[in-house]
């Protein structure tokens, strides 16, 4: 089946796990500040895993990357990437604060930004749990910094030993003018992937 065809077929499907998944997601980082947060209604599509890189765009650009496990009815990997402009924009809101300039990250801010993948994750795995009726988990995440290119690399090997497709969901937060873009990448395995498809009603 070609990714054209999967893209016709899946997204509206994903499309609803997507709202649904956002505005839980914007729910739980509202109580986080005690603010209103807001978040646009996502792009959401799927790619090949190689095609993963040209939506994150350069490669030597560095970014925060942000990895779990799936576990339960579908097993696979799920990825949060923000730029560094968005994680600042993101550990400034989490913590009240104005812009300073540059930032470099410490610890608190990694372990916010951490927290920040898991709300997100959990709720895009929680709506499609419930669009599916699929028992799903996530894993305790692990964080890095690095260029693009090199946070792709590290689970580029292990998605290449278990999945070839990735469902792709741009976030997009806002709070008063604070702005930030995040890309999630879920990577089923081959098996769940092709399981995920069965439960949506997609002709294999």
């Amino acid at each position: 089946m070609v990714i054209d065809k999967l893209n016709d077929v899946l997204i509206d499907v994903l499309q609803e796990v997507g709202n649904i998944g956002s505005g839980n997601a914007a729910t739980a980082l509202s109580t986080m500040i005690n603010k209103k947060v807001d978040m646009n209604v996502p792009q959401i599509k799927v790619l090949e895993f190689k095609d993963v890189l040209d939506v994150l765009g350069d490669a030597e650009e560095p970014v925060v990357g942000i990895y779990f496990g799936l576990e339960g009815d579908l097993e696979g990997n799920i990825m949060f990437v923000l730029d560094m402009d968005s994680s600042k924009n993101l550990v400034n809101m989490l913590f009240g604060r104005m812009d300073g300039g540059e930032l470099e990250l410490n610890e608190m801010d990694m372990s916010a930004l951490s927290e920040v993948g898991n709300i997100l994750s959990a709720s895009y795995a929680n709506s499609l749990s419930m669009m599916t009726g699929l028992a799903l988990k996530v894993t305790v995440p692990s964080i890095c910094v690095d260029m693009a290119g090199a946070v792709i690399s590290v689970p580029a090997i292990q998605f290449g030993i278990t999945g070839d497709h990735a469902i792709f969901i741009e976030t997009q937060f806002l709070q008063d003018e604070n702005e930030i873009k995040g890309d999630i990448f879920l990577i089923p395995e081959v098996d769940s992937f092709e399981k995920l498809l069965r439960t949506l009603g997609v002709d294999m």
